[in-house]
């Protein structure tokens, strides 16, 4: 009898024991490595589709929706794991594999495509010389380029919200190799990161900013672009045609803007598009400021001239 009241006493324990076991392998907390692995992968995502644009405009566009839905859920499980120092692995491998797949569709799209049969042979290339005009091709803005660009409305960390977006304009085309592969007045989408408002235990107001998409010629191209400066202007005067001639990547502002007066003072920029206000008040980023930002991925542009 004795026995069989210590078997029926230990049962609940070995089971409580594997339950225990078990929960942490099942609500296991991602890293920030792993959410970094995910930024990564919507990138190359978004190369994926970008390269099924050009064979396929309308199913680019049914993936670019869904694309635009995971990158914006990729930053929700950012700000989470920042704020709550959790996130179960159910969440992480759910958006992880929503977006493989998402990859999957476009690369077989692509490898589809690629069966299709060969094209009738393209005429004679015409010489520029009689046309006037330089063939279309593609460009590879590569990663640690600079351009600058123009805030399109006020950023200010006691209002903002973390995924509000934001436009700018980039202020000088940017040139490569004699080639044009991002003109003057193209838009950049940013979004906003995270913020730390001021308040009466946190005298040091912050927010990040970065940028994640640039439409060029009508096409919208995903990048990863980190904000290194950020400088005042008030506006351009008179300087229109200076600007459209391409003064180059990281352009000296103060020879091709009106208004220029520097830094913006107050503020101070660190890793990773983090800027933090150095007075106990709010960042301030007001209209018509300048950013000075950094391709931080290769980015190909098509049908540049």
């Amino acid at each position: 009898m004795l026995r069989i009241h210590r078997a029926a006493l230990l049962t609940p324990v070995v089971a409580a024991l594997v339950v225990a076991l078990a929960a942490p392998a099942h609500a296991q907390n991602v890293t920030q490595v792993e959410i970094q692995r995910l930024q990564d992968n919507i990138f190359q995502a978004g190369t994926d589709v970008s390269q099924l644009r050009g064979r396929d405009a309308s199913r680019a566009n049914q993936l670019q929706t869904e694309l635009d839905d995971l990158r914006d859920e990729v930053i929700y499980l950012k700000v989470k794991l920042r704020k709550d120092r959790t996130l179960t692995r159910t969440e992480y491998a759910d958006v992880r594999d929503r977006i493989e797949d998402l990859r999957t569709r476009a690369r077989d799209d692509n490898r589809y495509t690629n069966y299709s049969p060969a094209p009738a042979p393209a005429p004679p290339a015409r010489s520029t010389a009689t046309t006037g005009t330089a063939a279309r091709g593609s460009l590879e803005v590569p990663a640690g380029t600079e351009l600058d660009v123009r805030l399109g409305q006020n950023l200010n960390s006691g209002t903002a919200q973390v995924e509000d977006r934001f436009e700018a304009t980039t202020l000088v085309d940017m040139n490569i190799n004699g080639r044009t592969a991002i003109p003057a007045g193209s838009v950049m989408r940013g979004v906003i990161t995270a913020v730390e408002p001021a308040t009466r235990t946190n005298r040091t107001a912050r927010m990040t900013v970065s940028f994640d998409q640039v439409t060029v010629n009508g096409r919208a191209y995903p990048i990863r672009g980190t904000v290194t400066q950020a400088i005042e202007g008030e506006g351009i005067k008179g300087e229109t045609a200076r600007i459209g001639t391409g003064a180059g990547v990281g352009a000296i502002l103060g020879g091709i803007l009106g208004g220029f007066k520097g830094a913006l003072a107050g503020i101070l920029i660190g890793a990773g598009g983090t800027i933090a206000a150095t007075e106990g008040k709010e960042v301030e980023l007001p209209q018509g400021s300048v950013l000075r930002v950094r391709i931080d991925s290769p980015v190909q542009i098509n049908n540049v001239r």
